[in-house]
């Protein structure tokens, strides 16, 4: 018995009556690599045997004798194409030990933990994705709670970076930036302000608090 070529199975045979080609897919994200073609040493002699196998077609069956001594030689040139392409896609692919899956090294391939990305994610790529979801989420929650038609929306206020200076809600306390309370659904006072620092109602006219003096 032969040896056993060891890839994946998510394999294409792209391989023609000229020669031999085949692509090899990354199990986890399907990106994909063709080998180099490689010619058949059939393919000159092809011709040979089609003119044979007419010119002996009605002499006692050579047709079928030829043929079959064609597609073994076919057979075990092939088995040696794959076992070339396997060799060159493995400097491509990398087997994970712990799911036994063939994954490409660019995208899919952990090589801290050398274990792919699945049984082993990235921690560093994890967390940008985490913070960049966090982000998206507090913008839209801003958003539905910010009146976009009498002031815009300051994407500052949703990353941390500045807070929204104005009034607060007279029944829990918590900023409002609408005209309803994100907290309690209490509606917004139409004149009256407190102070950022002390939560000192002010007029809707005071630049200061009067009991602070932290600017409004």
């Amino acid at each position: 018995m032969g040896s056993m070529i060891h890839f994946t199975n998510n394999y294409k045979d792209c391989s023609t009556d000229s020669g031999f080609q085949f692509e090899f897919y990354c199990d986890t994200c399907g990106t994909g690599c063709m080998s180099q073609f490689k010619h058949s040493k059939l393919g000159a002699a092809g011709t040979v045997f089609k003119v044979a196998s007419n010119f002996f077609g009605g002499l006692g069956g050579a047709s079928g004798a030829t043929d079959d001594a064609k597609d073994l030689m076919r057979g075990k040139e092939r088995d040696e194409a794959l076992r070339e392409a396997v060799i060159d896609a493995k400097k491509i692919f990398k087997l994970c030990g712990r799911c036994g899956k063939w994954v490409c090294e660019q995208a899919c391939w952990n090589e801290k933990r050398n274990l792919c990305e699945t049984c082993a994610p990235d921690l560093e790529e994890e967390m940008a994705a985490a913070q960049n979801t966090a982000k998206m989420q507090q913008i839209w929650r801003a958003a539905r709670t910010t009146d976009l038609i009498e002031g815009e929306f300051d994407v500052r206020q949703a990353d941390g970076k500045a807070k929204p200076a104005g009034l607060k809600c007279t029944s829990c306390g918590a900023d409002l930036t609408g005209k309803f309370c994100g907290d309690c659904g209490a509606p917004a006072p139409a004149s009256k302000k407190n102070c950022t620092n002390c939560g000192t109602e002010a007029g809707p006219t005071a630049k200061f608090c009067g009991s602070c003096g932290n600017k409004l």
